[in-house]
């Protein structure tokens, strides 16, 4: 009690149900019903599956979500969310400010700022946490993600090494990630949620609590997303393993950086032009024959068209459950396929470099695995493709088998949602090649295809900003725009 016999304001979170606690058994029952409304065999393969992230009753009961302000709670520190100078503007750090007292802004002073990702500590002096932790989350950029993503981990893995090297029992979490720097609330929960996790897992035997401290915004966000890491039964972990997202992270969180994963070595001297339909075989060819037999009903007419459909989506959610649920960061790991801004007309863009795919060493099942994981979620609505083919080899080039079941196999709302597809920088032998693929293999893609010479091409639909080109497109596009202006001159 504070002095006159007045309530103190701080939050015992001792007191605080952990997340075992605080889920009823109410999803437990959601659960079991959407489960029973699945076709049996999509239930068994799903119930076959492990995920990455299994149901772990001694981590649950670690794990508080408290919708309240984080300057409150009795944690043994707390987290300030701020910028590179340590004077943010901003209501989590407004609030810390206001109930640490004056001597924090001095003591602030003294830590002469502090850089994107990294965490450093103060007393919390008239706060109810003995200590404070200030982290600073990156400036959100579409073109940037993988930056991003890589700065919010290091904040949140920072703060959690700090309260360990301390021997801290409990750490009161803000939302890193404030709306100035414009970081999307749900991609950023996938990177604190999982982050935490995979700390506790590995090196959290000694922390008694983590407390998430969200906003009436961010809970919501928070309730949606945490079963997928915290699920709290068996029963749980599987209804949520279909909704991971392809990339988990490695064993430690950390997103997958391609920089520092792998390089596609590159060789001048074989960078020779083959048609699309040369490479040899891949594990594709292990794949299951399901598409093959369903096309020979079609042919000799013992399937209805709403057959062939329910079957056809069948199919596809067989291979989206597998998607979700195999790790796939080594496939992600090669950038061969991400997510950028929007064109002109705002709709989505995504990238895809040829030279990423070293399809004669990786495993192509895969492959195919991450592309129907990452675009699952993309298709929903209008979107358009870019396709760099600069400097790719006959190592990189897909093979029209591939192409072909890849076509077959994904949802109906892959083609009908494309509306563009630009295939930059490609050769009179690729060209020859797509004309024959859209024109004799699959339909309804032959109008959407545009060959596309040089980048200043593609600007006129896609602006600079809402691109993300690899540095050796752009250094093979001047380049060649130099030699082709000086022998015009």
């Amino acid at each position: 009690m504070d002095p006159l016999g007045a309530r103190s304001q701080f939050v015992a979170v001792q007191n605080l149900p952990t997340w075992d606690q605080s889920q009823g058994v109410q999803d437990e029952v959601d659960g079991e019903n959407q489960l029973t409304e699945e076709d049996d065999q999509l239930t068994n393969q799903l119930n076959s599956l492990e995920s990455p992230f299994p149901f772990r009753q001694d981590i649950n009961s670690k794990i508080v979500l408290f919708n309240g302000d984080v300057a409150l709670l009795n944690c043994t520190a707390i987290v300030n969310t701020s910028n590179e100078t340590l004077t943010d503007k901003n209501p989590v750090s407004d609030s810390i400010h206001r109930y640490a007292g004056p001597e924090l802004r001095d003591e602030l002073l003294k830590l002469k700022g502090c850089r994107t990702g990294e965490a450093k500590m103060t007393e919390g002096f008239n706060l109810a946490a003995r200590f404070i932790i200030h982290t600073v989350g990156p400036k959100y950029k579409a073109k940037y993600r993988t930056a991003a993503e890589s700065s919010l981990y290091s904040c949140y893995r920072n703060v959690m090494q700090l309260a360990k090297e301390h021997a801290m029992a409990s750490v009161g979490l803000c939302v890193v990630s404030t709306v100035k720097r414009a970081y999307p609330l749900e991609d950023a929960t996938h990177i604190a949620l999982r982050t935490v996790r995979r700390f506790l897992e590995n090196h959290g035997e000694n922390i008694e609590m983590v407390v998430f401290a969200v906003s009436d915004v961010e809970e919501p966000v928070y309730r949606k997303l945490m079963p997928l890491y915290y699920p709290c039964s068996k029963k749980e972990e599987k209804i949520s393993l279909p909704l991971l997202p392809a990339d988990i992270g490695n064993t430690e969180g950390e997103p997958v950086v391609p920089e520092r994963q792998i390089r596609i070595a590159e060789k001048p001297g074989n960078l020779e032009e083959s048609d699309l339909g040369l490479v040899g075989s891949h594990a594709f060819a292990r794949m299951e024959g399901d598409v093959d037999k369903q096309r020979k009903l079609i042919l000799q007419g013992q399937m209805s068209e709403a057959a062939q459909q329910k079957q056809h989506q069948r199919n596809y959610n067989r291979w989206l459950c597998r998607a979700r649920a195999e790790d796939l960061s080594d496939i992600a790991a090669l950038k061969a396929l991400y997510q950028t801004g929007v064109d002109l007309c705002g709709r989505t863009v995504m990238v895809v470099v040829g030279r990423n795919i070293p399809v004669t060493i990786i495993d192509m099942e895969k492959a195919l695995l991450y592309f129907i994981h990452v675009m699952d979620h993309i298709t929903v609505k209008e979107y358009v493709m870019v396709y760099f083919h600069t400097l790719t080899g006959e190592h990189n080039h897909l093979d029209t088998d591939f192409l072909k079941k890849l076509s077959d196999i994904v949802d109906a709302k892959f083609k009908k949602n494309l509306r563009a597809f630009y295939f930059v920088h490609p050769t009179f032998r690729t060209k020859v090649s797509t004309w024959f693929f859209t024109t004799f293999s699959v339909s309804g893609l032959k109008e959407k295809v545009h060959h596309i010479e040089n980048l200043q091409q593609l600007f006129t639909c896609i602006l600079p900003e809402q691109i993300d080109i690899p540095p050796f497109v752009l250094e093979y596009d001047t380049r060649v725009s130099i030699q082709s202006f000086l022998f015009c001159n």
